[in-house]
């Protein structure tokens, strides 16, 4: 799919500015970053790095969007000329997909003219902020679930590009499997699914649904047993499947106080391994208040690709430093009343004690050292134009799920609390 018209108007008539003023060609350096976290988060999952990868191989203007763009009168001739042979072929480095970060977190540094870095401005931040958005949400979700699974299945709730963009962030953020079949043909990922209740409403009775989903599927499969009345589906769904019955759903109603008697009556029918999986509306809060209840697996919809409330990760894209005509380079910043923002390329690590916890984002315009035990965070990317796959694809979703796993283990304990409060460790910026 054509990435290039994935942008705002005026990232192209700066463009067209620029290339008029000679200053187009001048040598950039942008940072995208996010000046806070959303209220009350500690943390914040960078999502979406690989899929920025996959578009910018394919990020050039055909003929068909060329003549769109001149048609339409959106820029002159001179700007369509440059637009023929858009390549991106700069450098682009930054936190590994995955990597947790804090405001001020140099997340993307692009390297190369003023042009070909604004002319991915807005294909970069649209990326980046929601998939870094629901893996941040997708992250408290798992923090809550311990060790019980967690389902994606919020497809039907959001734009179906976002829907595979989605699982594919909540996996990396420990999510086991999703709903979305595209997503798993996309990025080997497990995909999931039995039946909804309108399976059930569509047979003469909940026995014939049942028989029928078994007869199919097996004895192992997952039945919905909430269309009518909880405790007969329960009933049914054993004489139906007996004791090698795989799990049953619970879709409604009080989930914590159901499946306590849920789980008693199936140890009393015998069906002592059967599980208990629980969906309708879940967010972290709500996995959490569910964290004493005998569930075996949770089903996350709605709240997870909206990001759990903050459907944004906010960040912004800036110019931070420049060559001038004689190639000094320049830092350069934006002072705004609460939108300023630090000049110059930077450098990051993470700050660590003598247990290897982490205790600060070091951010530095500098290659500077804390003097003690440190986590470079900042990788290549984009080297001369040329894409690191290994972020891409399959391998770049188990490559990313491994990243976030490490890194969330160095955090303190209190991270995984759904507390409200400050990011749970600072970021010290050291400038020049």
């Amino acid at each position: 799919m054509r990435t290039s018209l994935f942008t705002d108007h005026y990232e192209l008539t700066m463009l067209q500015a620029a290339l008029e003023s000679g200053a187009a060609h001048r040598p950039s350096v942008f940072e995208a970053f996010a000046r806070r976290l959303p209220e009350g988060r500690r943390y914040g999952v960078v999502g979406g790095t690989g899929r920025l990868l996959e578009g910018l191989a394919d990020f050039h203007f055909d003929d068909e969007q060329l003549r769109y763009l001149s048609d339409n009168k959106v820029v002159n001739a001179a700007t369509i000329k440059y637009l023929e042979n858009y390549r991106f072929s700069g450098n682009i480095s930054g936190y590994a997909e995955g990597e947790l970060y804090f405001p001020n977190s140099p997340l993307l540094t692009v390297e190369s003219t003023f042009a070909e870095a604004c002319v991915i401005e807005t294909y970069l931040l649209s990326i980046m902020n929601h998939d870094s958005a629901i893996a941040s949400a997708a992250s408290r979700m798992i923090a809550s679930a311990g060790e019980r699974p967690c389902i994606e299945m919020g497809s039907r709730r959001t734009h179906e590009e976002s829907a595979v963009a989605a699982a594919r962030a909540a996996m990396i953020a420990g999510f086991t499997s999703t709903s979305n079949l595209e997503a798993g043909a996309r990025y080997g990922l497990k995909t999931v699914g039995t039946s909804a209740h309108s399976f059930t409403l569509l047979h003469d009775s909940e026995r014939a649904a049942f028989e029928a989903q078994v007869a199919s599927l097996g004895k192992d499969t997952i039945l919905l047993v909430d269309t009518y009345d909880v405790e007969n589906g329960v009933r049914t769904a054993v004489e139906v499947a007996g004791p090698e019955l795989g799990g049953v759903r619970l879709d409604s109603g009080d989930l914590v106080q159901q499946a306590g008697w849920v789980r008693q009556l199936l140890d009393d029918l015998g069906n002592w391994n059967t599980k208990i999986t629980v969906t309708s509306d879940l967010d972290e809060y709500a996995i959490a208040a569910l964290a004493s209840a005998p569930v075996d697996s949770y089903g996350v919809g709605t709240a997870l690709v909206t990001g759990s409330g903050h459907p944004t990760a906010s960040m912004v894209y800036k110019l931070v430093a420049r060559q001038d005509d004689a190639g000094t380079w320049i830092p350069v910043a934006k002072a705004a009343a609460n939108k300023a923002s630090v000049g110059g390329r930077k450098h990051a690590v993470r700050q660590l004690n003598d247990r290897d916890r982490a205790v600060a984002e070091v951010v530095s315009t500098t290659s500077h050292t804390t003097g003690g035990p440190e986590r470079e965070l900042v990788v290549p990317l984009v080297v001369n134009g040329e894409i690191d796959m290994s972020y891409t694809g399959a391998s770049g979703v188990k490559k990313a799920t491994e990243r976030h796993r490490a890194s969330i283990q160095e955090l303190p304990g209190v991270a995984r609390k759904l507390q409200r409060g400050e990011p749970v460790i600072p970021t010290i910026m050291i400038q020049d």
